[in-house]
């Protein structure tokens, strides 16, 4: 699982705790914050780490948000999960979700993204 900012770590804790109420034995690993922790996840980087706001801000930590990407994405495919599920955080999540689904993972992504006008090729 990956949620980048608080909303989505809300969500997600939410939908953890769902989870386990109907699997008990349900494990989550990946990129969360304390709600999703209170839940039994473990965060292999924290939530603030993804939580980029602007193009300067974006720019300025272009390099260590597709660091943490790519190790992600490999530590994923090794560890062969299930599913994965991206929570919102769609400039990070959806490069991901791409690759895992070329290497056979199912992936699932939780809360649509918003369109703008600005970004068309979300349509």
């Amino acid at each position: 699982m990956v949620a980048g900012e608080a909303s989505g770590d809300l969500l997600a804790g939410l939908l953890l705790q769902g989870l386990r109420a109907r699997w008990p034995g349900v494990t989550a690993q990946g990129i969360g914050g304390p709600k999703m922790i209170a839940q039994g996840f473990e965060s292999w980087w924290p939530h603030s780490k993804l939580s980029i706001f602007g193009y300067v801000d974006a720019l300025l930590n272009l390099r260590e948000l597709l660091s943490i990407r790519k190790q992600l994405g490999n530590r994923l495919l090794a560890r062969r999960p299930d599913v994965f599920i991206g929570v919102d955080a769609p400039d990070f999540n959806f490069g991901l979700e791409h690759r895992l689904r070329e290497g056979g993972i199912k992936t699932v992504h939780f809360v649509c993204p918003s369109i703008w006008a600005w970004r068309p090729e979300r349509v």
